[in-house]
């Protein structure tokens, strides 16, 4: 039997109900696709060893560094290294973003809160 494919944009819509609630799309290796809806703000926080990707599907956002901010419209990408302070927030309503990073990761990092996801959901 094949892969299964799946639209990742109409899976958010259906399957995703809260903000800053990633799930998972697949599995690469030691490294896991993840999709999440944001909000408004997200907690300032870093990865200790990990590196963070982003990629825009649906929307705008911005992610805050300590130092500036970078704005991510729809087909953006970005790395966000190992140890680097961040705080992603969203510019439209309920953007849709792809995540990748080890399947270890915590969706906050160092930080914990309300917004921390440490059973993730697949689609």
């Amino acid at each position: 039997m094949p892969p299964r494919k799946i639209n990742l944009l109409a899976a958010a819509d259906r399957r995703i109900r809260k903000v800053f609630d990633p799930h998972i799309a697949g599995d690469v290796n030691d490294a896991q696709v993840k999709i999440a809806k944001f909000g408004a703000t997200f907690d300032w926080h870093s990865h200790e060893a990990e590196d963070e990707a982003f990629l825009v599907l649906r929307g705008r956002i911005a992610i805050d560094f300590r130092d500036g901010s970078v704005e991510l419209d729809e087909g953006d990408f970005l790395v966000v290294p190992k140890t680097v302070e961040h705080r992603p927030r969203s510019l439209t309503e309920e953007p849709v973003v792809l995540m990748f990073e080890p399947a270890t990761t915590v969706n906050t990092g160092n930080a914990e809160s309300t917004l921390t996801v440490t059973e993730l959901n697949r689609l």
